[in-house]
């Protein structure tokens, strides 16, 4: 028999509530917010990576399912978001490089934190440390999870059920609804059959669409009313959040930005986050830099004032300052330094140019001695195509005068 499901990994309440990161001191509130977070994160990457919604929704899944597992205080919420888009990539068939899920990572943390947008060097330390942790990470999500990662989705259900009641104008608002599950730990407590029924009822009611109740519809598809009810009010629980936030529970440095971490601010970060969700402005740190740096200025100013009124009282009472004297002399000596430097850099570059111009006569004689060479060669040359010329045209004349005088002397035989 082939299984398409594993159903071993679906938790209780009781479980849900006993979970690492409430034995770490989180309470429910925090941690929903971080899964909330950690879930927008994966939604929104996916978005710039342009991956299919089937991966944005294994990755959310691998999420939950990791966090039942380990805690918020020893596991980044960022980190652990990473690692699942890099992980779910690869199951369904839609891998990315982890060089582009840092940079996404790290261009969203700016965007979110207003912080400027820098570029991130892939020689840089910051970079490789980024990279080893991604897959440091893949291997604690595998290991957790015993290297079962298959994920069953209720979309594909919803489509099948809104075909069988003949309801097809409630697909898109469904679909919806599921994806927005998808934030929330309902993937880790019912089966997708459960949560497919629940999106479809709470499209209908939305919708104002009736749906067959006698007998009631989701007994066909293997759910319960109770389920079913519980879908709707943790949907409706969701939509009654606010914005999702960043909350600095984890114990290590874990931004993606170039930036260090300073540690007075990670101790005061719990504080400022309660301050933030009661709604009161809590000043940052750079801002109390600011403060303490324009209330130093005056006192610097005022220092600098009085020592430099020290040297000149003490001239105007006929004192001097050893300190002043000290510090004159200190001067004296440097600036006779300077001046031994530039006259050493003076003559250094007289010797340099003295040797260019030697190497230029050398050159230039040479230069002249070879023309004197090629001016005799061509002499010689010369001399010797003239005495050969001469030497032909003697040869020449002979010729014609030896033949001349035998063609006369023929001649007179002839006559006589």
């Amino acid at each position: 028999m082939i299984y398409t499901a594993i159903d071993t990994f679906y938790l209780t309440d009781e479980q849900l509530r006993d979970s690492p990161s409430r034995k770490d001191g989180i309470d429910e509130a925090t941690e929903t917010a971080l899964r909330v977070y950690g879930c927008d994160l994966i939604q929104e990457s996916g978005i710039l990576l342009r991956l299919p919604q089937a991966v944005m929704a294994t990755a959310q899944v691998l999420f939950h399912r990791f966090y039942c597992k380990k805690s918020f205080v020893r596991f980044s919420a960022k980190r652990v978001a990473a690692s699942c888009v890099w992980l779910a990539g690869k199951l369904e068939e839609s891998p990315r490089k982890s060089k582009h899920i840092i940079f996404v990572f790290h261009r969203m943390e700016c965007r979110r934190e207003n912080l400027p947008i820098e570029y991130l060097d892939v020689f840089s330390k910051k970079y490789s440390e980024l990279r080893h942790d991604l897959i440091r990470t893949e291997r604690h999500l595998l290991k957790e999870m015993g290297f079962i990662c298959h994920v069953e989705h209720p979309h594909k259900f919803i489509s099948n059920y809104l075909v069988t009641l003949e309801a097809p104008e409630l697909t898109q608002e469904a679909w919806n609804l599921a994806n927005d599950s998808l934030r929330t730990t309902l993937c880790v407590r019912f089966k997708s059959e459960v949560v497919a029924c629940g999106v479809v009822y709470a499209a209908a009611r939305r919708r104002g669409i009736s749906l067959p109740e006698d007998p009631p519809w989701w007994t066909v598809f293997d759910a319960d009313e109770a389920g079913i009810q519980e879908v709707c009010r943790v949907l409706a629980h969701l939509y009654s959040l606010p914005k999702s936030q960043y909350i600095p529970v984890y114990k290590d440095n874990d931004s993606f930005t170039i930036r260090t971490p300073d540690p007075q601010a990670s101790k005061e970060s719990p504080a400022s986050a309660v301050a933030s969700d009661k709604g009161t402005p809590v000043p940052s740190s750079s801002s109390q830099e600011k403060d303490s740096v324009t209330k130093a200025a005056p006192n610097k100013v005022k220092e600098k004032s009085d020592d430099e009124a020290k040297p000149l009282l003490a001239e105007l009472n006929g004192k001097q300052d050893p300190a002043a004297s000290s510090k004159s002399e200190k001067s004296e000596l440097g600036v006779d330094r300077s001046r031994e430097r530039e006259r050493e850099r003076s003559r250094g570059r007289d010797r340099d140019g003295r040797g260019r111009d030697s190497d230029r006569d050398s050159r230039g004689r040479d230069s002249d001695r070879e023309r004197d060479r090629r001016r005799r060669s061509r002499e010689r040359s010369s001399g010797h195509s003239d005495k050969e010329k001469s030497r032909r045209q003697s040869s020449r004349d002979r010729g014609d005068y030896y033949s001349s005088h035998s063609s006369r002397e023929k001649d007179r035989h002839r006559h006589h």
